[in-house]
C-alpha cells in the first residue's frame, strides 16, 4: 500500500468540534511536540547567549503598529474596569526597556493580538518569538540566522525521522543546516527590479505604490522566495516601516524581512537611537505622539542602539511542514467575531 503524507485534518472549519477532532489527530500531536521544542531550545539559545527572558503582560497602552503609514495590522483594543487599553500586538517597546534593565539583550515567545480577521497567512492571535539587543541592524540578523539554523538542526536531531517518514522531503531542513549555508540578501529595491523584469506588465500586482512609499504584496514574496529560497529583503522605504525602525542616509530604513515558505516569517530592524530621531519620526510618519510619552522619555534619558525581531512560530512551522494554511497550525482555535466554546 502506497504510504500517504501526513496532512492536517482541517477540523478548525467546525470550531465547535475542533478541540474533539484534535485530540484523534496526529497533526496536532506533532504540532504539539515541535512547539514544545521551539519553547524549550529558544530558552535554551539564549541561555548560551547570556540574554534573559520577560514576563511581560499582554496589555499595553503604547502599541507598536499604529494605525498610520507603515502599518500592516490594526490594533484590537479593550477595556479592563472601564480604562481603554490594547491586548499586545508585540512587545518590542518592553524589549527595548528590558534592554535598558540588562547586559546583552532579552527575549520572550508569548501571545500577539491583531484585529484583521483570519485567512491563509494570517491568524487573529499567534505566537511571537521576539528579542532586542544592544547593537545595530547586522547584529540582529546574524542573531536571526543563528537561531534559526539552531531551531532547525534540534528539529532534524529530535524529529527528523518522525518528519522524514511523514513528510517524506525534508531537504529544506537539511540545505538550512548544511555547512557553509549562508543566508542570501538583497535590497528592496533589488526586489522591485526583479520583479518588473519578470512582470512588466502587472507589476502593481507584484508592488503596491503609495504617495512616498512602496511595498511588496504576498504574491512578490512568493515570487521572490520561488526565485532565492530563503531571503533577506532588506532597506525598505522609511514610510514602509513603522515609525520605531531607524533610517539611513539615503532615508532607506535600517530594517529586513526574512522570507521563507509562505512568505515573511521574520521582521527585523534596528531602532532609533534617541528622543530626537524619534520624534522626527513620528511626525513623517504621522502618528500622534502622545500615545508613546513614556517611550519618547525613555529615549530622552536612556538613549541606547538597539535592533530586534520577530519571528511568528507559526509561520516557521509552517515553512518546517511544508504547510500552505496557517490556520492549520492553530492547536486552539481563535477567529475574530466568532464565539469559540472551548
Amino acid at each position: 500500500m502506497e504510504r500517504k503524507a501526513l496532512m492536517p485534518p482541517k477540523s478548525w472549519k467546525n470550531q465547535n468540534t475542533h478541540y474533539l477532532k484534535a485530540v484523534e489527530s496526529d497533526w496536532y500531536r506533532l504540532l504539539v511536540d515541535l512547539e514544545d521544542l521551539i519553547t524549550t531550545e529558544t530558552y535554551n539559545f539564549y541561555k548560551l547567549k547570556g540574554m534573559k527572558t520577560m514576563h511581560l503582560p499582554i496589555t499595553t497602552g503604547s502599541i507598536s503598529s499604529p494605525i498610520g503609514r507603515g502599518s500592516d495590522s490594526s490594533p484590537v483594543k479593550i477595556k479592563i474596569d472601564g480604562v481603554e487599553t490594547y491586548l499586545a500586538d508585540s512587545m518590542q517597546f518592553m524589549l527595548e526597556y528590558g534592554c535598558r534593565l540588562t547586559s546583552n539583550g532579552c527575549y520572550y515567545i508569548m501571545p500577539s493580538f491583531r484585529g484583521e480577521k483570519a485567512d491563509s497567512r494570517h491568524l487573529c492571535q499567534f505566537y511571537h518569538s521576539e528579542a532586542e539587543i544592544p547593537g545595530k541592524l547586522d547584529d540582529v540578523m546574524n542573531l536571526v540566522e543563528e537561531y534559526i539554523k539552531f531551531l532547525t538542526s534540534k528539529i532534524l536531531e529530535n524529529y527528523g525521522e518522525v518528519l522524514e517518514d511523514n513528510l517524506f522531503d525534508i531537504s529544506h531542513l537539511k540545505i538550512l543546516t548544511s555547512k557553509g549555508y549562508s543566508f542570501k540578501k538583497i535590497t528592496f529595491d533589488d526586489a522591485e527590479k526583479f520583479l518588473k523584469r519578470k512582470h512588466p506588465k502587472t507589476i502593481n500586482q507584484y508592488v503596491e505604490y503609495h504617495n512616498g512609499w512602496r511595498d511588496i504584496t504576498k504574491k512578490a514574496e512568493k515570487e521572490l522566495v520561488s526565485e532565492y529560497g530563503i531571503v533577506w529583503v532588506c532597506k525598505y522605504d522609511d514610510l514602509t516601516v513603522p515609525f520605531y525602525q531607524a533610517i539611513d542616509s539615503d532615508g532607506k530604513a535600517f530594517n529586513a524581512d526574512l522570507l521563507m515558505g509562505i512568505g515573511e516569517v521574520v521582521g527585523c530592524g534596528q531602532r532609533h537611537m534617541d528622543y530626537t530621531q524619534v520624534i522626527k519620526s513620528l511626525n513623517r510618519h504621522g502618528v500622534n505622539k502622545n500615545q508613546y510619552k513614556w517611550y519618547l522619555e525613555m529615549k530622552k534619558h536612556y538613549p541606547l542602539q538597539t535592533s530586534g525581531f520577530g519571528m511568528g512560530t507559526e509561520r516557521f512551522l509552517m515553512w518546517v511542514l511544508d504547510g500552505t494554511d496557517i490556520r492549520d497550525f492553530q492547536i486552539c482555535v481563535r477567529f475574530n467575531g466568532r464565539k469559540i466554546i472551548q
